[in-house]
This record gives C-alpha cells, sequence and structure tokens, in this order.
C-alpha cells in the first residue's frame, strides 16, 4: 500500500476512498427510493399524469434488484474500509468530546448496514419471483425497509461527517 503513498498523500488516498463511498451510497439511495415508491404507489394502467412524481415511481422494480445488491455490497465494502481510518481518527475525538448520541446513532447505522447486507439474499429472491404473487407483500415491506435502512445510513453518515469533518 506504500507504492501508494509515494504518488499521492495519505489525506488524498482516504479522501477520494471516501468520496468514492459517497457516491456510491447516492446511488444506491437512488435505486432503492425508485424502488420503493414504485412499490409503495404503483401506477395504475390509466393514469393520465405524465407529472414528475407518477414517472418517478413508475418505474420497472424488478430491474433494480441486482443493481441494488451489488451496490449496497461494494458500499459496505468500501464502508468498513473507512472504518479502520474512522476508528482512530474520528470514533476517538467524537467520545473525547462526549458526542454520544452521534456515536451511538454512527453505531445503529453499522449495524443497519450489516443487517440489510444480510437481507440481500431473501430481497433477490423475491425480487427475482416479481410476477408471483404470493411474494408482492413481503417484497414491499422489504424493499422499504432497506430503503428506510440506506437512508437512515446515509444520513448518519452525513451527520458524523459534520461533526468531526473528514479528513480532520
Amino acid at each position: 500500500m506504500d507504492f501508494i503513498y509515494d504518488h499521492i498523500s495519505v489525506n488524498t488516498f482516504w479522501t477520494i476512498l471516501f468520496t468514492i463511498h459517497a457516491l456510491l451510497a447516492i446511488a444506491l439511495l437512488g435505486a432503492l427510493t425508485h424502488q420503493a415508491m414504485s412499490v409503495l404507489m404503483p401506477v395504475r394502467t390509466g393514469t393520465m399524469s405524465n407529472g414528475f412524481v407518477t414517472r418517478f415511481r413508475a418505474v420497472h422494480g424488478a430491474g433494480y434488484a441486482t443493481t441494488v445488491c451489488v451496490l449496497w455490497t461494494i458500499t459496505f465494502i468500501f464502508g468498513a474500509w473507512i472504518y479502520t481510518k474512522y476508528r482512530i481518527a474520528i470514533r476517538i475525538p467524537i467520545e473525547q468530546e462526549g458526542f454520544w448520541k452521534t456515536q451511538g446513532f454512527f453505531e445503529l447505522k453499522e449495524h443497519y448496514a450489516t443487517i440489510g447486507l444480510g437481507l440481500l439474499p431473501i430481497y433477490w429472491i423475491f425480487w427475482n419471483n416479481a410476477r408471483d404473487p404470493q411474494y408482492d407483500s413481503a417484497r414491499k415491506w422489504l424493499t422499504v425497509t432497506l430503503a428506510a435502512m440506506c437512508w437512515f445510513s446515509f444520513l448518519v453518515g452525513h451527520i458524523v461527517n459534520n461533526v468531526r469533518g473528514f479528513g480532520s
């Protein structure tokens, strides 16, 4: 790994890694939000509205399943890699400053991300059987749950970054 630091600084390396993680998280958030809207508020046939919300929720949900699984996994791996830096450079000062609620929410974020990773196989199976109506309710609520976990994780990660500031 030292060969990388011959070409860029340590801070630049971690900033690049964090930026990639954030961009992957945004892509995951977008995909899951579209999919969740498509199951929560499906467009009815014969709907005449061509507005933004109608187009936003009119996506084919099954087309997002593999993408969501891949993005969640890659985002998780990048997050785990960044976690090594977080444990030393960010968590300790947050604890020293007494931001216990911030720290607690970040711990919850870690758990949600891990639980979400564990739910991905059944999520993928449900969406690969999207034509089977017996899975409709399970598919709907699992998708909404994963979307809520993703939004929570994204927002908490953003707040923790604002509390300590990446690269501080």
